[in-house]
């Protein structure tokens, strides 16, 4: 068996976390609506890979212990992390406690850490992609075999 490689791949120093109210529409979220000026907790947010998982991880910035975890298994980003409708610097996350879930909001003062923090999720996927795609064998488009009795006559000047 295969040992695999547990790898940090996006550290950001501050993440606003939000109790969210109940989803006001099938449109999405609105950040807006989450009271932004009263986080329920302010950490930093820890992306972490191993194999097929990757772990979105919340933290106290001074001493490191969890707060809330996000386990991604697979091609299943849009099911843990999702956008907001009016932002890009907030999204709602699946959370994971002793096999019960809830939906959190986090945010990010700014934009280039919400940028950060969402290409880091499409490496991941197109990581498993690839590697998906290489374990599929190679089937050519067109048979260029020589048939039975079949010659190549090639003239070298």
């Amino acid at each position: 068996m295969e040992d695999e490689v547990e790898r940090i791949e996006l550290v950001l120093k501050q993440c606003f976390v939000y109790r969210l109210p109940p989803r006001p529409s099938t449109k999405g979220y609105r950040a807006a609506d989450w009271g932004l000026d009263k986080p329920i907790f302010t950490g930093r947010i820890k992306v972490i890979t191993k194999g097929k998982l990757c772990t979105i991880a919340i933290q106290d910035p001074a001493t490191g212990k969890l707060f809330a975890e996000a386990p991604i298994r697979g091609d299943e980003v849009s099911k843990v992390v999702e956008s907001v409708v009016d932002s890009s610097r907030y999204f709602v996350l699946r959370v994971e406690n002793k096999g019960q879930h809830a939906f959190l909001g986090i945010g990010f003062q700014e934009r280039s850490e919400a940028f950060d923090f969402n290409v880091t999720l499409m490496d991941f996927t197109k990581t498993l992609r690839k590697e998906k795609e290489s374990l599929e064998p190679y089937t050519p488009k067109h048979d260029f075999t020589l048939k039975d009795g079949q010659t190549m006559k090639i003239n070298i000047k």
